[in-house]
């Protein structure tokens, strides 16, 4: 609690509230530290206080025999996701708390970590929380407090920033469309709220996703709102609450093209190593998608899928594991390929069709990067290059 009240001078926080949830991001493994303040709350004999899901780790403790790191690294990885389930969490060990029996209700206040899963919540589900580090994040669970700041405040969360769909490049589906515009708002929004003029009515959940994960990951950008879509945005004049808005920006063609070319440092037609599926986590309805992509010939090369434990299961209830695997799909659970080292060194460069996992594998795993949507990406796993259709 001294934690949080030093905290909460930092933000300028006057008071604290009580929390229905958390969602912890610490139970990846960076160093020493994490592992010292996660054993020194059990030594102390702290547990959460409220439902706490986890955050993916390190490791894949589903499957150990995935990990190509260090045995030091493998051992203090596992540690640290298991000193969190000692504290009381459940050990959901995914980026994606709300495709699981946690999913929080509308108008929740709760404590999260892990950038996507705090846009979503904030923007599609409607819940309340803030952008929760490591430590903060652990410290609200073990608690049921945080500070009464931010998004936590309805005033806080009218949108400051208008963002029109003028026009869409033609044949493109709605998941493409959604990192674009992600891409694009992260990038000029700073850390204004905006509201999504123009997205096509058949946009999905995990459309919506794939928005929230490459906004939060080109910019600061914790909540924005689709006007006639999401929860909070009805209509245009209540999502801005009669404000004036600081920023008015139009997505043309060619500036949603421009977004999508940036996300790529590989050429069409260049050699690949890896696809990798899934951040965040693949859900059910995406592998469904999937599934029938991959009829056909066998692919060159590795389909990674990262996916939560539940997710999982579920593909084990309805038989689709062995079919995916014989398709060259490697399932991945607990952890991702960006945060992992699960690739063999020197592989070589990966394509996915995630603008998170495009924004982020360049520096975390030093490799060339080709975006796609996922049909693209199945038939460049197909070929071992580049396939753009």
């Amino acid at each position: 609690m001294r934690l949080l009240a030093r905290f909460a001078e930092a933000v300028d926080a006057r008071s604290f509230i009580d929390i229905e949830a958390a969602h912890v991001d610490g139970c990846l493994y960076h160093g020493r530290a994490s592992l010292d303040f996660a054993e020194r709350m059990i030594e102390l004999g702290g547990r959460v206080r409220v439902p706490t899901t986890l955050n993916l780790g390190s490791v894949d403790l589903i499957h150990p025999e995935l990990f190509r790191g260090t045995k030091e690294h493998a051992e203090n990885g596992a540690r640290l996701m298991r000193a969190h389930v000692e504290l009381g969490c459940a050990p959901t060990f995914t980026c994606a708390p709300y495709q699981t029996a946690w999913r929080p209700r509308f108008g929740a206040q709760n404590a999260w970590g892990e950038s996507n899963a705090i846009v979503f919540a904030n923007s599609v589900i409607g819940a309340r929380t803030n952008r929760y580090g490591d430590f903060i994040d652990l410290c609200c669970a073990m608690t049921g407090r945080a500070p009464a700041y931010g998004l936590h405040l309805i005033e806080n969360r009218l949108a400051r920033a208008i963002v029109e769909i003028v026009s869409i490049p033609e044949a493109w589906d709605t998941e493409r469309l959604a990192v674009a515009v992600g891409h694009t708002i992260g990038r000029r929004c700073g850390g204004l709220v905006p509201a999504i003029v123009g997205l096509p009515a058949g946009t999905s959940e995990d459309d919506l996703k794939a928005l929230g994960a490459a906004a939060a990951s080109s910019g600061a950008v914790a909540l924005f709102h689709v006007v006639g879509c999401t929860r909070e945005a009805p209509d245009l004049e209540t999502t801005c609450g009669g404000l004036t808005p600081e920023l008015r920006l139009q997505l043309t063609t060619e500036d949603l093209r421009e977004a999508a070319r940036s996300l790529s440092n590989v050429a069409d037609g260049g050699p690949l190593g890896v696809v990798s599926l899934g951040t965040p986590h693949f859900s059910i309805a995406e592998f469904a998608r999937l599934m029938p992509l991959l009829d056909g010939a066998r692919p060159l090369i590795d389909i990674f899928v990262n996916c939560s434990r539940a997710t999982l299961e579920e593909l084990r209830k309805r038989d689709w594991e062995a079919p995916l695997r014989a398709a060259r799909v490697t399932l991945v659970a607990d952890t991702c390929l960006y945060v992992s080292a699960l690739m063999k060194p020197g592989v070589g460069a990966i394509m996915t069709n995630s603008g998170k996992c495009a924004y982020y594998a360049p520096g975390n795993l030093g490799v060339g990067i080709a975006y796609g949507s996922l049909a693209e990406c199945v038939a460049s796993a197909r070929a071992g290059k580049v396939v753009r259709l």
